[in-house]
């Protein structure tokens, strides 16, 4: 089988895009599952320090994790498959094409452990609620 590799957008015009890599596991609720297509897990936020160096929090339910941006060794293609057009004599009805998307030169490593967000429960005052 052949499979062509195609890149339409220029190499200084693919799209960049980024690895979470975070250690353990992210599960959704049972009721859910089957439905996970697009859903939401989190919020990544990114916040410069003084020191020019960047840093990245991961907020998923009530856990927080801190983690930086790491360059790969090697970059990676982001591909799409998509049916091959048929070119004259190629006797193959199972020609295949991937289509580049996407480069991954970066990924955001949380390799600590989550921090836990508790907030206090509001208390009522008192003398408000008896009047």
């Amino acid at each position: 089988m052949e499979i062509k590799v195609k890149c339409n957008c220029g190499v200084e015009k693919c799209p960049e895009w980024a690895i979470l890599e975070l250690q353990g596991v992210v599960e959704s609720q049972p009721s859910i599952a089957n439905q996970i297509q697009g859903l939401e897990i989190g919020r990544l936020c990114c916040s410069s320090s003084a020191s020019s160096l960047v840093n990245y929090t991961f907020t998923v339910g009530y856990h927080e994790l801190s983690g930086t941006k790491v360059s790969l060794k090697k970059p990676l293609l982001v591909l799409k498959k998509k049916k091959a057009v048929q070119e004259e004599g190629s006797d193959s009805n199972n020609d295949l094409e991937l289509e580049v998307i996407g480069v991954i030169r970066h990924k955001i490593l949380f390799k600590g452990r989550p921090k836990a967000l508790i907030s206090k429960p509001q208390v009522k005052d008192k003398k408000a609620s008896d009047k």
